[in-house]
This record gives structure tokens, C-alpha cells and sequence, in this order.
């Protein structure tokens, strides 16, 4: 049993490595789009029937526009170096849904929901488009299949080491430390490193779109104002804390304008 166990993880480990266009770093993700993309589309209806969409108005005309916009820069960029067809089987879909909750967020494929308690922060068309290129990012960048892949990779592990360690007290001592070191030294990491992904992907995109990247550093300082000092730290949390985000976007925003010229924009909303 443990040699088997072994084996598929050396499996996995040489059949789930696909690049990620905007990094051409190798990431880890065992499921393919045709097996991912039903399964996350299904899950979207099935949400936006239990949930109250919002239609018609200027609030959720703007989501869908900017969402059109941030999408179609991913795809001129993604034309222009050397991936065409990547979004083939992409289904972009974007819905603004009544909840107070100051949240967006993207399924594999290109699903994405922004609840109305996110407006008050984002404030306008721009602070939207910071939101939107992060949400799209992830869907370009696989990030909902890689932690899938990741989780089968903690759950694999906690049943090889139950397999290896015969004594009981013995397993239950692993089991624990197993599950807090996993989660702390490796998931949660590894959740942030997509965050931060996401975070220059969409900044580059929205500037592509015509959007002002000096803008993304703003928008995190409107949300840590908003969350008022009850993030944990960042050690315990899935998303960087504000003030690395807004760090890093400052920084990256004059190569995100950069990256804009080669596609011909240079001014921006």
C-alpha cells in the first residue's frame, strides 16, 4: 500500500505540470478544463439560482462591461504572445449578486460573481476593473484547479503517513502535527502565492483594457480602512495582508503602463 501511494504521487507529480502563460512557471494542476469546467459551470447556475441576481440596472450594466473589457485585453495579450486559442473553452459570465458581503470571486472557466457589498469600496468603474482583472486572473491562471490539485496532494500524504506509522499514539501525534504544519507551512502559503499571482496578472490586464493601474493600490487601501483592523496575520490567512498588496501593486504599476504601450494604450480611466 505504501509503495503504491508513493507511486501515484510521483505519477501526479510528472503528469500535472502546465505553464502558466503570464509566468512560464510550471504549476501544479491534475485536472483538465473538460473535466473542471462542467463540474465549476454547474456549480455557478446552480448558485445563481439560489441567490438573488441582479439585473438592469447601472450597477450590474458596468460588471458586465467592465468584465467584457478586462477579458477581451486577457485574450489580445494572450494572441499576441503566442496562445491563441487558450480561452477556447472559457465561458465568461459576469453577475452582480445582492449581498452585503465585501467580497468578488471567479470559477474555473470564467464565472464570476461580485456581491453589491463590494461597490460602496470599489466606488467606480476603475475600482471595479482592479477587482475584475484579479477575478479574471485567476481563471486564466488555473488557480481553482491548482488548489484542488494541491488539497488531493495533503489528503494523499495524511493517508501514506496513517499507512506508514503502525503505533496508534504514534499516528495520532503525526495526524495532528500533520494537519496544522500542512495547512500553515504549505496550503496557506500556497494560497497566497495565488493571490499575489492574481494580483499582478490583473493589474497588468487592466491596464491593458484601458484601465489606470495607480488606481489597484488605492482601491487596498480603501479595504483595509473598510475591514478596520480585524485581518489576521498574514501567516493565518489564505490573501496577503493590505499593506503587502498595496506595496506590491504600487511597485508593479509602472510595468503594468509598460506592458499597456506595447498594445498601444497609454492613457487610462
Amino acid at each position: 500500500m505504501r509503495r503504491l501511494i508513493l507511486s501515484i504521487l510521483v505519477f501526479l507529480g510528472v503528469v500535472a505540470c502546465k505553464t502558466n502563460p503570464f509566468t512560464g512557471k510550471s504549476t501544479l494542476n491534475f485536472y483538465p478544463n473538460s473535466q473542471i469546467f462542467p463540474m465549476a459551470f454547474a456549480q455557478y447556475d446552480q448558485f445563481l439560482n439560489e441567490n438573488k441576481v441582479v439585473t438592469g440596472t447601472a450597477e450590474a450594466q458596468m460588471i458586465t462591461r467592465v468584465g467584457q473589457r478586462i477579458s477581451a485585453a486577457a485574450e489580445r495579450w494572450l494572441n499576441a504572445n503566442g496562445y491563441p486559442g487558450y480561452l477556447k473553452d472559457y465561458q465568461w459570465e459576469y453577475k452582480l449578486v445582492n449581498d452585503e458581503t465585501v467580497n468578488a470571486w471567479c470559477m474555473p472557466g470564467g464565472k464570476i460573481v461580485f456581491y453589491t457589498g463590494i461597490l460602496p469600496i470599489t466606488q467606480d468603474e476603475t475600482g471595479i476593473a482592479v477587482v475584475m482583472g484579479h477575478e479574471v486572473a485567476h481563471a486564466l491562471a488555473d488557480h481553482g484547479a491548482q488548489r484542488m490539485s494541491a488539497g488531493m496532494l495533503q489528503q494523499l500524504g495524511a493517508v501514506a503517513g496513517n499507512v506508514a506509522i503502525q503505533d496508534p499514539e504514534t499516528r495520532n501525534i503525526f495526524n495532528q502535527a500533520y494537519g496544522v504544519g500542512s495547512q500553515v507551512g504549505v496550503m496557506l502559503p500556497f494560497s497566497r502565492s495565488h493571490e499575489t499571482e492574481a494580483d499582478r496578472i490583473g493589474l497588468q490586464i487592466m491596464a491593458i483594457a484601458g484601465y489606470n493601474p495607480d488606481e489597484a493600490a488605492n482601491l487596498w487601501r480603501r479595504m483595509k480602512a473598510n475591514a478596520g483592523g480585524e485581518a489576521p496575520p498574514e501567516f493565518l490567512s489564505t490573501h496577503p495582508s493590505s499593506d503587502t498588496r498595496i506595496s506590491n501593486l504600487t511597485a508593479w504599476a509602472p510595468d503594468a503602463k509598460k506592458e499597456a504601450a506595447k498594445f498601444g494604450v497609454t492613457s487610462f480611466k
